[in-house]
């Protein structure tokens, strides 16, 4: 039998006030209801279009339903969905691969969504710790950056340093220590024998698009392994693209002994991440060390595969390079007073204010563009990669109106 809500036509309030009745507020939507979309576009239950300029935090870097992922995954749901790993299926291998040939790195472990893989990481540097570089039980350290986001879990918030993510959750989880972001002296100063690993974004997404000094990433690389520390990045929302290149460490000559990937992995279709690392770091684990029930199933396996495909087929790295250059540059021309930095690589950019970015945000959503506010005081904006130059240019007369 259908439910009322089934059977009865909604208008945007009803939507709005259901979603206010039955669900956590635990987040702050813009009141777009957003029924379908393609590309850089998404429609709302009224039909009208707006131009997607936050990709849902570069999940969808490939663009909203592309076909050839969609094909992918509607291929794969004819077949088989889930085995769990108690059984083998022919996807996981072919990924496996993939990301081996994308990356370099040895070895992946899939897992769901990117806290997923942030734990793993973080439970894969303890033990590397304790097993391979000899720090006594429950004694490891790891190192991370003010104004990091990794994720929302108990252990993850405990090595946050937003007040509003730790508030009231705690207690937290001991064997962090937090340094500035990009200051590699402070980075030096802070490990000590117990030091197993430094995790860091290459670039710092919701703390407003914190690109770090030149050379950082390249310092803070050496110095890890001058003290026989793993250097782990979460590229989670930086890399496949985002940055003009497939990984934001590549604007920089290091390779990570850890690798943290989601979001564009799925392309938008399915939850899917993945932590990538060494032989000598990975082989920490044991059967039933760790794992997922959903981690590396048939259906996320197919469908990163298509994702990772398109990313590379359609050279979706080098068009964010591209396009990004134009945008900033265009940006860079507005003449705002309360404008205090406009920064940004690829088509990750941040327009920093000097007061709040929700009612900026609100009204670019009455003209039709889709961005969002990320610390109160910076416009985020990230279109799908896919996005054209005319696309771009649309959008940016209209954030040229509301500045």
């Amino acid at each position: 039998m259908a439910s009322s809500v089934e059977s009865t036509a909604l208008s945007p309030k009803d939507y709005i006030a259901l979603e206010n009745a039955f669900g956590a507020h635990n987040y702050h939507p813009l009141d777009v209801i957003v029924e379908r979309a393609e590309g850089a576009w998404v429609w709302d239950v009224e039909g009208r279009r707006y131009l997607d300029f936050l990709a849902a935090y570069s999940a969808v870097n490939q663009g909203h339903c592309h076909p050839a992922i969609r094909a992918a995954a509607e291929a794969q749901m004819a077949k088989v969905t889930l085995t769990s790993r108690a059984f083998r299926n022919d996807q996981l291998p072919r990924l496996y691969q993939l990301l081996h040939e994308l990356t370099g790195m040895d070895v992946a472990l899939p897992m769901n969504s990117g806290a997923e893989a942030v734990e793993t990481a973080f439970k894969a540097a303890r033990k590397w710790g304790q097993q391979v570089k000899g720090i006594a039980a429950d004694r490891q350290q790891i190192i991370v950056c003010e104004g990091n986001f990794h994720g929302r879990t108990i252990t993850i918030v405990s090595a946050s340093s937003e007040a509003q993510y730790r508030e009231g959750f705690g207690p937290f989880t001991p064997g962090f220590t937090m340094i500035p972001f990009g200051d590699v002296a402070a980075l030096e100063r802070a490990i000590t024998p117990d030091t197993c690993a430094f995790v860091v974004e290459p670039i710092q997404g919701e703390a407003g698009i914190r690109i770090p000094p030149a050379g950082f990433l390249e310092n803070a690389a050496r110095i890890c392994r001058q003290r026989n520390v793993l250097f782990i990045l979460d590229e989670i929302q930086s890399g496949l693209g985002r940055t003009g290149k497939m990984f934001a460490y590549q604007h920089e000559s290091v390779k990570p002994d850890g690798l943290i990937v989601g979001k564009a992995l799925s392309g938008g279709f399915y939850p899917v991440s993945a932590f990538l690392a060494s032989h000598e770091v990975m082989n920490v684990f044991s059967p039933g060390d760790h794992g997922s029930t959903f981690g590396g199933n048939p259906l996320a396996s197919a469908i990163a595969l298509a994702a990772l495909g398109v990313i590379v087929d359609e050279d979706l790295a080098a068009r964010s390079a591209d396009l990004g250059d134009h945008f900033l540059h265009r940006l860079r021309t507005l003449d705002n007073p309360h404008i205090v930095e406009i920064r940004g690589r690829g088509l990750w950019i941040g327009l920093e204010l000097d007061e709040r970015a929700r009612p900026y945000c609100e009204a670019l959503m009455e003209k039709g563009l889709l961005c969002k506010e990320t610390h109160d005081n910076v416009i985020r904006f990230a279109p799908p990669l896919v996005i054209t130059r005319e696309e771009l240019d649309w959008a940016f007369d209209r954030v040229r109106e509301v500045l």
